[in-house]
């Protein structure tokens, strides 16, 4: 099949490279503002480039993968989906939830699928974990543990548009809590503070958080998230059950330290970045873009799945300024 992809950044260059080594792609279109990036890529890659989305568009491509910037994210799936071109994009849908709700107005009932880039649906240990609830071998769900932390934290522009921790960090923290429980979020608890870059303060937000969110069963899911973690990215999940319990990251390249006496685990060197530790994911996640561009299965992860994860994190906003519990209805009806 032949894929296009609009934005040639980090993400965008290296979906590139993962197309390109994926059997069912057999070339690729590519299209950015910045005419230089498009042209390495396509000189790396052997691909076509086009001069405008609307080019790439009209360049019969099978499917579209969008790793453009945020703000163009609506009229750029909005695009394909007019087309009749099914498209891959990069979380999150929109900048704004009322963004992304009009976006979902727009390709609900329609035939061209939609999937948006949550990327830890396709790694092996979060599939497992979700196997394992859903079997029943855990029992009931008590508790769950999400975490995730980054090495150092990104640069002040960044922060500046990210619209904060809880939607751009933890939103696939939530997510995944989803998606392996099976379970909703009715209500959320949250609080952070500020011990480390001065302009993340400045931005209004936080670099270290907790939130204690219940889901719709009772079970409690604790998620810790933080720009500060020296010693590496560290992305797990722990699942306690009545039967039983299991955790997903629990391995030689966790950047945790044991001071246990004679304990040697974890002996490898840590995850140091996201793209480290998704590598074999980011590939699962658009070879099964793949088979939905084939119409051989639906999208794994849709619009709804994605604003879904979306009201999680503003309902998390809520929490941490105002400090006070916040019910998932309560923002998704402001």
């Amino acid at each position: 099949m032949r894929i296009g992809i609009l934005g040639l950044g980090r993400i965008g260059a290296f979906h590139a490279e993962t197309l390109s080594g994926l059997g069912a792609v057999e070339s690729l279109v590519v299209s950015d503002p910045f005419a230089d990036a498009a042209k390495a890529a396509a000189e790396r890659f052997g691909a076509e480039v086009a001069d405008s989305p609307e080019a790439l568009l009209a360049a019969g491509v099978d499917g579209v993968v969008v790793a453009a910037a945020t703000d163009a994210h609506p009229a750029l799936i909005l695009a394909c989906v007019e087309a009749g071109v099914p498209v891959f994009c990069e979380k999150p849908v929109a900048r704004t939830m009322a963004e992304g709700v009009e976006v979902l107005k727009a390709v609900e009932g329609r035939d061209v699928p939609v999937q948006i880039g949550f990327n830890r649906r396709f790694d092996a240990g979060f599939v497992a974990a979700r196997a394992a609830v859903r079997s029943g071998e855990l029992g009931k769900l008590h508790t769950v543990r999400s975490t995730t932390l980054d090495p150092a934290p990104p640069p002040a522009a960044y922060i500046a548009a990210s619209g904060g921790i809880f939607r751009d960090c933890s939103v696939h923290d939530f997510d995944i809590i989803r998606w392996v429980t099976g379970r909703e979020v009715t209500e959320v608890y949250a609080a952070g503070g500020n011990r480390g870059a001065d302009y993340i303060r400045e931005a209004g937000d936080a670099d270290t958080t907790g939130a204690v969110l219940t889901l719709d069963d009772g079970t409690l899911a604790v998620v810790s998230n933080s720009r500060h973690n020296a010693r590496g990215h560290d992305v797990r999940m722990e699942l306690h059950g009545f039967a039983d319990s299991v955790a997903v990251g629990l391995e030689d390249k966790l950047p945790l330290r044991s001071v246990e006496p004679g304990v040697t685990f974890p002996a490898g060197t840590p995850h140091d970045f996201f793209m480290d530790r998704f590598t074999a994911a980011y590939r699962a996640e658009l070879a099964a873009f793949t088979e939905v561009v084939a119409g051989t299965r639906p999208s794994p992860c849709t619009v709804a799945d994605a604003l879904e994860a979306g009201w999680i994190a503003e309902a998390c906003t809520l929490s941490l300024h105002e400090h006070r519990p916040v019910t998932i209805e309560e923002v998704r009806r402001t």
